[in-house]
């Protein structure tokens, strides 16, 4: 039995460079670029199948970024299931300046999902036979995608008999904690919008956990 699942529905290839300085309008010269594979989920099924764990990975690809993301996860010897949509898989970048060890990291927007791509994602989810422990769903919704999606996927993991992890924010975070999940780890700033108040200290938030997240 797979011992963990992911599920990524906005995936993304990771570019990544760096240069001495970064000031407007200038041509700066980077260091050889280098492209892995990206997003909530696929970044856990990473590190699980580092640690030596059994993993696989499930996400929703388009267009040629697309293409390369599952180039760059099989790269990795991670088992995988996709489901393709029409829109381009996003990109996103990070520059590490080297003058000031800073690090600035480029989030763009992702595709539009039609509604007959949602489903056919979490179908696609569905239909794994090797039922695992875990569910580790994480990341972003794409444009398109209803706010209940991961409540929809916690779903799955019951009928499964699964550990449903998450990690996301906003609207499908409050939805997912509605139907139910076995752990999240919100950071500060989406704990203090669940709570609805400022958390202004460790008293503030372990008042914030009981009763809405376990």
């Amino acid at each position: 039995m797979t011992q963990i699942v992911t599920f990524t529905p906005n995936p993304a290839v990771d570019v990544s460079t760096s240069v001495e300085r970064i000031v407007p309008v200038a041509k700066l010269r980077c260091s050889p670029q280098r492209r892995d594979p990206g997003g909530g989920g696929i970044n856990v099924a990473r590190v699980v199948k580092r640690f030596g764990g059994d993993v696989m990975a499930i996400f929703l690809y388009g267009g040629a970024t697309g293409r390369l993301l599952q180039q760059l996860v099989k790269r990795e010897e991670i088992p995988t299931l996709a489901s393709e949509i029409a829109e381009e898989t996003r990109e996103d970048f990070s520059v590490y300046e080297e003058s000031t060890g800073k690090q600035y990291r480029f989030v763009l927007p992702g595709p539009t999902l039609s509604d007959a791509e949602w489903r056919a994602g979490l179908d696609t989810l569905a239909a794994v036979n090797d039922h695992p422990a875990y569910l580790v769903a994480s990341g972003s919704l794409p444009l398109g995608v209803p706010s209940d999606f991961y409540a929809r996927t916690g779903r799955i993991a019951k009928a499964w008999k699964a550990k449903f992890v998450l990690d996301t924010s906003g609207p499908p975070l409050v939805a997912a904690l509605q139907e139910g999940v076995y752990l999240v780890k919100p950071n500060l700033r989406e704990l203090a919008a669940l709570d609805g108040q400022v958390l202004d200290g460790e008293a503030a938030w372990i008042r914030a956990f009981p009763g809405r997240i376990f």
